[in-house]
């Protein structure tokens, strides 16, 4: 099965295909080499970027989150909350 691509309509209503207009017709190459430059999956592999690097963030955040020194400021903190007057 062959299939034309429209590459131009005449003013009188005439369709003209690539080779009609001298350009070469689309070959396995031309639609492999659309599909490398299609971005296509792009918005995925940002995704997995973003992902990946707020795993990263929530890692050393907790490793922060677990030392002493942080343990002992936020128990200061709430305890100064709590206490009234």
């Amino acid at each position: 099965m062959t299939t034309t691509t429209t590459i131009r309509t005449t003013c009188t209503g005439r369709v003209e295909t690539a080779a009609a207009v001298g350009l070469p017709s689309r070959s396995r190459l031309g639609h492999a080499l659309d599909a490398l430059r299609s971005d296509r999956g792009a918005a995925t592999a940002e995704y997995a970027i973003v992902i990946m690097a707020a795993v990263g963030f929530a890692g050393v955040l907790l490793a922060v989150m677990r030392s002493d020194e942080v343990r002992g400021v936020l128990g200061d903190l709430v305890r100064s909350a709590l206490t009234v007057g």
